[in-house]
Order: C-alpha cells, then sequence, then structure tokens
C-alpha cells in the first residue's frame, strides 16, 4: 500500500507537524544564508579579479597615487579593502611629499592585519549556522521518529495486537520515518555548503595575506640606507638626489 507524502502529513500528529515545520523553517534559514554568501563571494571574487592587475601595474610603476584611489573606489574586493588599509596608513605622507619610516610600515602591516580579521568575519558570518543545521537537523528529524515509534506502539497496545493494530503500527513507522528522512534532506546540504564556504573563506585568507605580504615587502624594500627612510615617488627620490649632490662642497 502506497501512502502519498500528504496523507502522511494529515494523519500526523501535532508534535510530528511540529518537528516538519521546525526542520523546514532550518531548512529556508540555511538557504537564505547559502545564498547571500554565494553572492557576497562571487561579487568579490569578480571585483578583485578586475583590481588585481590594475593594481599591480600601478605598484610597479611605483605610482602609489593611483593603486590609493584604485584601493578606494574597490569596496566590494577583499584584496582591495586589505591593501587600502595598508595604504590609508602611508597616504598622508605620500600625499604631503613625506618620508615613510619603518615604524610606519610597521602601522601598515598592522592596518592590514586589522582589516584582513574584518573581511574574513564578514565572510565566516553565517558559517555557524550552517554547522549547526547539518550537526543537530537529523537529530530533530530522530526526535520525531521517536516520538512517532512510541506513539505507534501505544496504538498498537492499544488495539490489543490485533490485525489491525499490525496496519496501524505500520502507518504509524512510517509517519514516524519521514521526520529524520526530512531531517537528513535539510542536513546534508547545510554540510555541503558549510565545507564548501570554509574551504572558500581558506582560499580567500590565502589571497589576502599573499597580497598584503607582497605589498608590505614592496614597502621595506623601498626603504632608503640613509636613516632608515624613504620616498615613494619618482619625482622626489629625483629631488634628494639633486639636493644630496649639493651638499658636496671642496
Amino acid at each position: 500500500m502506497s501512502v502519498s507524502l500528504l496523507d502522511l502529513w494529515s494523519q500526523a500528529g501535532n508534535f510530528a507537524k511540529g518537528i516538519v515545520i521546525i526542520l523546514l523553517m532550518m531548512s529556508i534559514y540555511s538557504l537564505t544564508i547559502v545564498v547571500q554568501k554565494l553572492i557576497k563571494i562571487k561579487k568579490s571574487e569578480s571585483a578583485t579579479r578586475k583590481f588585481a592587475p590594475l593594481f599591480s601595474r600601478a605598484v610597479q610603476e611605483e605610482n602609489l597615487d593611483q593603486a590609493i584611489t584604485l584601493a578606494e573606489k574597490n569596496k566590494d574586493s577583499h584584496v582591495a579593502r586589505v591593501l587600502g588599509g595598508a595604504l590609508s596608513e602611508v597616504k598622508p605622507l605620500l600625499r604631503d611629499r613625506a618620508t615613510v619610516t619603518a615604524a610606519d610600515i610597521n602601522s601598515a602591516e598592522r592596518a592590514v592585519e586589522r582589516q584582513m580579521l574584518i573581511v574574513l568575519a564578514e565572510f565566516k558570518r553565517g558559517s555557524g549556522v550552517l554547522g549547526t543545521v547539518g550537526a543537530t537537523a537529523p537529530f530533530v528529524g530522530l526526535l520525531g521518529t521517536t516520538m512517532g515509534i512510541v506513539n505507534a506502539f501505544q496504538s498498537m497496545s492499544a488495539a490489543g495486537g490485533a490485525a489491525g493494530g499490525l496496519a496501524g503500527i505500520g502507518s504509524g513507522i512510517a509517519e514516524a520515518l519521514i521526520t529524520t528522512a526530512f531531517g537528513l534532506l535539510v542536513a546534508i546540504p547545510a554540510v555541503w555548503a558549510y565545507n564548501y564556504f570554509t574551504t572558500k573563506v581558506e582560499n580567500l585568507t590565502v589571497e589576502m595575506t599573499y597580497t598584503s605580504k607582497e605589498l608590505i615587502d614592496y614597502l621595506i624594500k623601498s626603504v632608503g640606507s640613509e636613516f632608515g627612510r624613504s620616498i615613494f615617488t619618482k619625482e622626489f627620490q629625483a629631488q634628494k638626489a639633486v639636493s644630496g649632490s649639493g651638499h658636496i662642497h671642496g
């Protein structure tokens, strides 16, 4: 005898219906988080693919004004936000034609770390919910199954073990097992999504760490030998060379 899901729902008790409603709410919540995180990550990756080559070219040409502008404009890129944190520390010095010391570079590195923590926290938001849904949904469904089986045996006991009681317990167990199946249907996508986003966040972390370290290394290599200071604009470096030669007297 085949029993439709609609028939099982109509025959289910209030407790089983409550379990199904809870699982449905968990499923909708987790799917909403999955869609939001997918949109955010895809948007950030797309923005980074456009930003990275332009930023790299600006740095190679020692045009840090353009690099700063690019980082400020690309708010959707996770890499741009992290690099912007570092450049914001040296931006006033560059604009004022001032010197950048080793302490300024250390400050820029700390700014990178702070910004990276913020960006990672945004990317990880909602992952805890996915992990919780994936871990608890099967047990919520099992709770409905357990109570359904208890009710089925109580119905069989009330029927005195007659053939009708056996038929009743069969349909009761079938009704009860539906909650476990539904719990698994909710949990499996949540676990897949949790593992997928965990791997994605790890990859994004590598990208942010690599590019930020690359920028910091560039700043460190640009530090001159004189008093541990450096100038980042070609024009000012040329002025410094002329000024330095003017101090040589016979």
